[in-house]
């Protein structure tokens, strides 16, 4: 039976502060009224939950701003771990072939000395040639080279014999012509001359239609002449009978100085004969393969000789 002054327990519990309650658990486990476990003290000192917010206040614009902050943070954070472990990933990949190669397994299969190396390292050796040996015999291959003056004249000939060659098919060629020609002849001429009267200029321009004659040995008609036979049948038209010589034609003339030539009067070489053109040129019948045709005087050993005086 209780105290009439004394409250009921039951009565007189009414919410306290953790604190009290602790400092009172302690008081009154002192004074050994009351026992109070660890347990209950712990569960004292606990926070009390929050009650939760309205649904009508969560929904708020506040609301929804203050959430915001957390939520970038939160990627932010995420987006640095992943730019950190990717950069770690490169660095890692670009030292690889710098960890691959190991100094120390230098002598591995892989990086191993080669056979020249292994000899290069063993010690000095000799080889003895026994007496029997003898050297091979060598022998080289003289070279011989063409100088240029042999190649010169090796080209001069060739040409030389071209041009003799070509020569030759041409006076094949004037001797035909010349066993087929049937004009009149030097003794016709002689019989009847077409320019009885005498003139150097007039023998001039008679023997000049006759330049492009090819030159024929021993040929006397206008199918083909020798230097002489040229001369012989030009004056022949004038009455005035040659021999059929050189030297024969030069004695029926008169010598004269260079400087009193006209052309018309005979220019005498050595074994050649032809009319002199003036300025130093002469035309006549050169020799076998040519023709008929005005050219300079080519030597100083000639003399002139004028007929008609």
């Amino acid at each position: 039976m209780a105290h009439s002054g004394t409250p009921d327990p039951a009565q007189d519990r009414t919410p306290q502060d953790p604190d009290t309650l602790a400092s009172t658990s302690s008081t009154t486990s002192s004074s050994g009224s009351h026992l109070v476990s660890r347990r209950s003290l712990r569960t004292a000192k606990a926070p009390v939950a929050a009650a939760p917010k309205p649904a009508a206040q969560a929904s708020t614009p506040a609301a929804k701003d203050s959430a915001k902050p957390a939520a970038k943070r939160k990627g932010g954070w995420i987006l640095n771990v992943g730019v950190i472990t990717v950069a770690t990933g490169i660095i890692a990949t670009m030292s690889l072939p710098a960890f691959a190669f190991n100094p120390s397994g230098a002598e591995s299969a892989g990086f191993g000395p080669s056979a020249s190396d292994s000899m290069k390292k063993a010690q000095a050796q000799s080889v003895a040639v026994g007496q029997g040996v003898t050297a091979a015999t060598v022998s080289r291959d003289a070279a011989a080279a063409t100088s240029q003056s042999q190649l010169d004249s090796q080209k001069a000939a060739a040409a030389a014999t071209a041009a003799a060659e070509a020569a030759r098919q041409r006076a094949a060629v004037s001797l035909a012509n010349y066993a087929s020609y049937s004009g009149p002849s030097v003794s016709d001429f002689l019989a009847n001359p077409p320019y009885p009267s005498f003139s150097l200029a007039q023998v001039f321009s008679v023997a000049k239609q006759y330049i492009g004659t090819p030159y024929v040995y021993g040929g006397d008609t206008p199918a083909g002449f020798d230097c002489s036979g040229y001369v012989m049948y030009v004056y022949a038209q004038f009455g005035i009978s040659l021999p059929h010589s050189v030297s024969g034609e030069a004695a029926r003339g008169t010598k004269i100085s260079i400087n009193d030539a006209q052309p018309g009067d005979l220019i005498v070489m050595s074994g050649h004969i032809g009319f002199y053109a003036g300025n130093g040129n002469i035309m006549d019948a050169p020799d076998s393969g040519r023709s008929i045709s005005i050219r300079p005087i080519w030597t100083s050993d000639y003399y002139v000789v004028r007929l008609g005086i």
